[in-house]
């Protein structure tokens, strides 16, 4: 009894850090990889927690962002962070709005 037990412990544990793995990768891939696994495993494993510890980030409130360049909404220039910097507040918005 106390085998299969730990078996199955180091079984879930597997999982864990397969899943971690998988939610550190960029959305759309990890998207891909969440479409094909049963709904049974995602209620077994810590999806929340993995998920907060996954996608918490590297950069703590009040320190400076890293510098990125973006397009317009045209697509003629590019914009990067960096030039913002002692000018003006930058305020970043991520999510969908539709």
């Amino acid at each position: 009894m106390g085998r299969v037990l730990l078996m199955l412990v180091a079984v879930w544990a597997i999982l864990c850090g397969a899943f971690y793995w998988a939610m550190r990768q960029p959305p759309a891939v990890f998207g891909q990889m969440a479409a094909r696994l049963p709904m049974p495993l995602m209620i077994v494993l810590p999806f929340e927690t993995l998920w907060r510890s996954a996608r918490a980030g590297r950069i703590h409130p009040g320190e400076t962002a890293p510098d990125f360049a973006l397009p317009t909404l045209d697509r003629k220039q590019t914009v990067r962070l960096a030039s913002f910097r002692g000018s003006k507040p930058v305020v970043l918005v991520f999510g969908s709005y539709t």
